[in-house]
């Protein structure tokens, strides 16, 4: 957003009090002429009213003069005036109106007989002072605004939704000078507000933008709704892109500074408004019966996951979280973050690696525990190809640890994050979340804890996703790396597939894998077409998009299910129960130990090939395990 900075020329104040009191004085010269009609004024009338106004007329300057001084009237900057200003002249004005008014029967019962003025005069003198100082400030605002229009500061701008929000946009933009909009125009798809007036400005669909554009040269767009339509901001996003209109966003009320909203508070969209969808209607009744007042163990507490849990969890009030993760700086960074957050909510934050049985022993004996979220968990497809004995250490003997403790000290509910990678995996990464899959379903068999799996895709935002990974490329002018022309990908938002995760969580009743629904997938090299237009920038002048070629073990596109597993409906739209094989725990339990055992060889080959026995389905692609395959 273009902001103009307008160099600082403010009249004197002293002389802003002095005009006050100037259009004090010409309201109260007005009000007498309204009370004699402005004809009933002989000579006589004259001398007999200044005798009655002469021995009182200092008093009023006085009094009106030191209202005006400790209310500070003359204080604010005049082209800025507000509906702040406006209070305030009222009161400060009012005051004075009622000091008068107290004054008269003073005057009449101790003094000469006389009002102090007469009632009329007095409430005449009231309005026309309130009119004339605010609209003299109006007038100043008015000329500054329309002078600075016709040196051409200003920008077109079109509002999307014409409801209080949008009003309030309006008026904001209006009484902000540094900022020189000219609206031209609402945008709101309801039916009955189309080709109606808000302000004496049209109203029209979002339809008409193109044919707006055409007419009128528009360079923002700004989103100011309470509730929006994610598939409508999505087609209206799309089309400014197309139009090379900036759209600009109005943040949600709850983070308006004060409650109140300031025009810098406006800011360019974001890439995630693009993938957004509709609100997720929770059943927090069911998620608080499972929390309410229970001690919650979250490990990989400080990762994107974990931590959004830690967050959403606080409002169902558990009686303790201990945040279990071995990232020291991050860890602390969401314990300074919490700490303040719901103080009846003990928050405990515990150092320790999920492989390290000694440690964890510890914890779940110190905390006894009653519901596990597990996200702990390597997660970069290269970097675990590249390095399978860790993805076995931590991915699946860690996943192995936290279980076993889980049904040792009779946790209630144990649930894992796992992946959309799990399914037919073609890389290490995948396979060793698939393989802790089968390990907690088939232990959920024998034991009385509830063992539950949720599966999901990439989630917007997280630690090294695309996005902040190719916004980083853009503010280093490129060029932005796309591993190939046709890879898709899902994506979820983090506080919608942490609210999911919650939700399959307090439905689950042991041995489910809740698959969810990750909407239609996304082109990748799209995302980033769409990243260069929302920075106004342009792909192939101002920066170039690489095709890289896959990396070791990535798919072209992700799955939600393999070929064998199907779903069934739940009470939420948005979570599935996916149907998929079962496994013997003493067979799963013989392998898993046999794996874990080997990745302190360190022989890469020889423990993919162990990974691949327990998981048939798990093709190398792109990979120097590919021959394994064979």
């Amino acid at each position: 957003m273009k902001i103009k900075l307008i160099p600082e020329q403010n009249t004197p104040r002293w002389i802003i009090f002095l005009i006050d009191i100037f259009l004090s004085l010409t309201a109260l010269f007005i009000a007498y002429l309204i009370r004699f009609d402005f004809v009933d004024l002989d000579r006589y009338t004259l001398l007999k009213e200044w005798h009655i106004l002469k021995p009182v007329l200092p008093i009023y300057i006085i009094v009106r003069a030191s209202l005006y001084y400790f209310g500070k009237t003359y204080a604010g900057i005049i082209r800025y005036t507000s509906t702040e200003d406006a209070k305030r002249i009222f009161s400060t004005v009012a005051l004075g109106t009622f000091v008068f008014l107290m004054l008269s029967p003073i005057r009449y019962y101790y003094f000469d007989g006389v009002y102090f003025m007469p009632i009329s005069v007095i409430f005449v003198e009231f309005l026309t002072s309130i009119f004339l100082l605010i609209t003299s400030r109006t007038v100043v605002k008015l000329i500054y605004v329309e002078t600075q229009k016709s040196r051409g500061a200003t920008k077109n701008v079109l509002i999307y939704g014409a409801g209080e929000m949008g009003l309030i946009t309006k008026r904001t933009l209006e009484r902000d000078p540094n900022i020189l909009y000219n609206v031209i125009g609402f945008i709101d798809d309801n039916p009955k507000l189309r080709g109606k007036l808000l302000e004496r400005i049209p109203i029209k669909s979002s339809n008409s933008i193109e044919k707006w554009a055409k007419e009128t040269k528009i360079d923002y767009v700004i989103i100011a709704i309470k509730k929006s339509d994610p598939k409508k901001i999505r087609q209206l996003i799309d089309t400014c892109l197309k139009l090379n209109i900036e759209v600009l966003t109005v943040p949600p009320v709850e983070k308006w500074i004060n409650g109140q909203f300031s025009s810098k508070q406006i800011k360019k969209v974001r890439i995630e408004d693009l993938l957004g969808r509709e609100e997720i209607e929770l059943n927090t009744e069911n998620i608080s019966k499972e929390v309410n007042g229970k001690v919650i163990l979250i490990s990989g507490a400080a990762g994107s996951i974990g931590s959004e849990i830690a967050r959403q969890l606080l409002r169902f009030s558990p009686q303790k979280i201990i945040l279990l993760d071995q990232a020291e700086s991050p860890i602390y960074n969401l314990e300074i973050e919490l700490k303040h957050k719901k103080p009846t909510v003990e928050k405990v934050v515990v150092i320790g690696d999920v492989s390290n049985p000694v440690r964890m022993e510890n914890v779940f004996k110190t905390f006894q525990p009653e519901v596990v979220f597990h996200a702990a968990a390597y997660k970069h497809v290269p970097l675990m190809e590249r390095n399978p004995s860790e993805a076995v250490k931590t991915n699946i003997r860690g996943t192995k640890i936290l279980s076993d403790l889980s049904d040792k000290y009779k946790v209630d509910k144990f649930v894992m994050i796992s992946t959309d990678k799990a399914v037919n995996p073609t890389n290490v990464m995948g396979a060793s979340k698939r393989i802790a899959e089968i390990y907690t379903q088939s232990l959920n068999k024998l034991s009385s804890t509830k063992f539950i799996t949720t599966r999901f895709g990439n989630v917007l935002g997280s630690n090294g996703s695309v996005i902040p990974l190719f916004k980083r490329q853009i503010e280093k002018g490129g060029p932005i790396t796309v591993t190939h022309e046709d890879v898709t990908r899902y994506f979820m938002t983090i506080p919608e597939a942490c609210q999911l995760v919650l939700e399959a969580g307090s439905m689950g009743q042991g041995g489910e894998i809740y698959v969810f629904d990750m909407g239609e997938s996304v082109k990748i090299i799209d995302l980033a077409r769409k990243m260069i237009k929302l920075s106004g920038l342009k792909e192939g002048e101002d920066i170039d998009i690489k095709i890289t070629g896959l990396r070791p073990g990535e798919k072209l596109y992700e799955e939600l299910l393999n070929q064998e597993e199907t779903t069934q409906k739940t009470h939420h739209d948005k979570i599935m129960i996916g149907k998929v094989k079962e496994y013997d725990y003493g067979e799963v339990n013989r392998r898993v130990k046999k794996l874990i055992d080997s990745y302190k060889t360190q022989d890469n080959d020889f423990i993919v090939k162990q990974m691949k026995e327990i998981v048939p389905e798990f093709k190398s692609n792109n990979s120097i395990f590919s021959e394994l395959d064979k």
